[in-house]
């Protein structure tokens, strides 16, 4: 369905949800709802009646919507899904990279993943600098990090210092640097860095008010293109989630359908730039499936 090759920057997967917000727990209840720390929220579509996230409904989904890979990090609220990824990475080894969950201690992995990723918008101690052994290991080891910021530019002038002392490391920033708060600009500058990277997960979420077809957020990527260039931006569904009230192909095709960017642009922006920073191999537009509409 989709016009170019594409591959998504920011996925989630799991089996059972099993997560943590504000020192509660998450768990499913059913129907695509959870219990999100004392609140029901419609965490997934309803159609994923026994909320089971699996990588076999993504790939349904990505093959529908033309959409070639995909990376699948991880969040606290879905609770740690480093086991289930090894296993879908087994199953889809050519689709999909996947991301190891950073959980403020020692013991996380690497070994089988493409990569680690560090929720830091969400430490309590909004400190980076602390963590420079684990970007340096990252760095060693040949990986990828990806890191969501707290909202704006509080942890900009850390990651400068993380970034200087890791010149190899390749650095994807999530949420397109919370584009809706004051100050993400200041985030999206530091893909002026040679290995740093901006990935737009969450973003029909973050303009959810406006709704499709998101002129606003057509604007923002503008922007963004401007500052550090369209070479470092990264489109991203941030599926299952942004599901709720769009469909997948909805995710991606306001981007396809406007007329804000140039095809280079899109090419880029879609699918391109992520081939080349997470190392997929060669790829083409997917076929058409034709449906009954």
């Amino acid at each position: 369905m989709g016009k170019y090759m594409a591959i998504d920057s920011h996925v989630h997967l799991w089996e059972v949800e099993h997560g943590i917000v504000n020192d509660r727990p998450v768990y499913s209840i059913g129907n695509g709802k959870v219990d999100f720390g004392g609140e029901i929220r419609q965490m997934m579509p309803p159609y994923m009646e026994d909320n089971k996230n699996t990588v076999e409904r993504l790939i349904a989904n990505m093959d529908y919507a033309g959409v070639n890979a995909a990376v699948i990090t991880q969040e606290y609220i879905d609770g740690n899904q480093d086991k289930y990824l090894l296993e879908c990475q087994r199953k889809y080894p050519d689709r999909i990279k996947i991301f190891s969950l950073y959980e403020e201690n020692d013991d996380y992995l690497l070994d089988g993943f493409d990569g680690l990723k560090i929720c830091a918008a969400k430490f309590k101690d909004k400190d980076l600098k602390r963590l420079l052994p684990v970007f340096k290991k990252v760095e060693a080891e040949g990986k990828i990090l990806a890191i969501e910021l707290f909202d704006g530019d509080s942890q900009v002038e850390d990651m400068k210092y993380l970034i200087d002392k890791c010149p190899d490391l390749k650095i994807s920033i999530g949420h397109f640097g919370m584009v809706t708060t004051k100050g993400w600009q200041e985030q999206i500058k530091l893909a002026c860095n040679k290995n740093v990277y901006i990935e737009s997960g969450g973003l029909t979420w973050l303009f959810h008010k406006e709704f499709y077809p998101y002129d606003s957020a057509i604007d923002a990527i503008k922007e963004a293109i401007d500052i550090c260039s369209v070479d470092k931006l990264m489109w991203g569904s941030d599926y299952p989630r942004t599901m709720t009230d769009i469909t997948y192909i909805m995710s991606l095709r306001f981007v396809e359908e406007t007329n804000k960017l140039t095809e280079e642009e899109k090419k880029a922006f879609l699918g391109l730039n992520a081939q080349r920073f997470y190392g997929f191999g060669p790829m083409k537009k997917m076929e058409d499936i034709k449906n009954m509409l």
